[in-house]
């Protein structure tokens, strides 16, 4: 082959390279299936996806160049979720990782063999997705969020203001919070010992809450409970609203929404749970089984008060809560 002729199809095949380097790497990028709780395009969502890719950045993983992530939030439609978990299988991914009681659900019912790690599940056990905190088995681990303490945390603060709240209504929706049940036994209990007649308060649309918060204010001396469930979250500003309207102390299920207006919340701090489970995500996908991987409990708990919300309510917060809390909205 003449000199010439050689380098110029050198050249040619150089310059495929980069081409052929990236069609390999596209085939070979492992294939992650999120599935989540939640509305895209939210301050919520794009606060957990970004958290979430924080987390895999550390460890050396980056969407679209050595890890390929389908995204999907279904709001709380359970029907959606449904749809959805059977979508991504049908990708063939190379594990789950699941945001939401409902996605865990969802995605058990149709495969059992896929690597699936949660974030922001209640009762990891008593739901049945794995057999134990310390050796799930199966094919499910991840990272817990509300365990009935904090619940029981969120409650006494609401008998730690003036004047305290003598009846509380515990507001959740069971479709999406299918986990109640647990939480409001250990409520109950911790009701008792505080002196507080406990109100179970499950609701499906705007109009329920209103008639929550208004046996509340017809009782006096009401207070509510918001669980940590994508219903609550999701309609947070009607929460925050009807609380104002009918003078309802509350304590709502994240930071962010006392800081739209929420009175106090002591919860979990929601994208720490999902930059912590692209931990997981990392050993699975480098070999490790999930079955071996020990379901992690909240290690960060944020106290957050909304000053101007109590002064609008007309009640005082007391000394050790404003001392203890993470943050004061002035």
């Amino acid at each position: 082959m003449r000199r010439r002729d050689f380098i110029t199809l050198l050249g040619s095949t150089a310059a495929t390279w980069p081409f052929a380097a990236r069609a390999q790497q596209s085939v070979a990028a492992p294939r992650l299936a999120f599935i989540a709780a939640g509305v895209a395009d939210t301050a919520f969502a794009e606060g957990v996806a970004a958290a979430f890719l924080d987390g895999l950045a550390v460890l050396g993983w980056k969407e679209g160049i050595n890890l390929h992530i389908d995204w999907r939030w279904y709001g709380i439609d359970t029907a959606l979720a449904g749809r959805q978990a059977s979508e991504l299988i049908e990708l063939k991914p190379d594990l789950f990782l699941a945001g939401g009681n409902t996605s865990v659900e969802q995605v058990r019912r149709q495969t059992d063999t896929i690597p699936i790690v949660f974030a922001l599940v209640s009762d990891p056990v008593g739901m049945g997705y794995v057999e134990s905190l310390a050796h799930p088995g199966g094919n499910t681990t991840g990272f817990s969020s509300y365990d009935p303490e904090i619940y029981t945390k969120q409650l006494q603060m609401l008998t730690q203001i003036t004047p305290p709240a003598e009846t509380v209504a515990v507001l959740y929706n069971p479709v999406s919070a299918p986990y109640a049940g647990a939480m409001l036994r250990a409520i109950m209990d911790a009701a008792k010992s505080f002196g507080v007649t406990l109100r179970d308060a499950p609701c499906h649309d705007d109009a329920g809450i209103e008639a929550v918060m208004v046996a509340l204010a017809q009782d006096g001396r009401g207070g509510l409970l918001a669980l940590g469930d994508i219903f609550n979250q999701v309609h947070h500003e009607t929460i925050n609203v009807l609380a104002l309207n009918y003078r309802i102390p509350t304590v709502v299920n994240s930071k962010q929404v006392t800081e739209s207006g929420g009175l106090m919340s002591y919860t979990v701090d929601i994208p720490d749970l999902y930059r912590r489970s692209a931990t997981y995500v990392d050993r699975i996908l480098k070999g490790a089984k999930p079955g071996d991987l020990p379901v992690q409990r909240p290690i960060k708990l944020e106290l957050a008060i909304n000053l101007k919300t109590a002064k609008a309510l007309d009640v005082t917060i007391t000394q050790t809560l404003l001392v203890a809390a993470d943050e004061v909205i002035e």
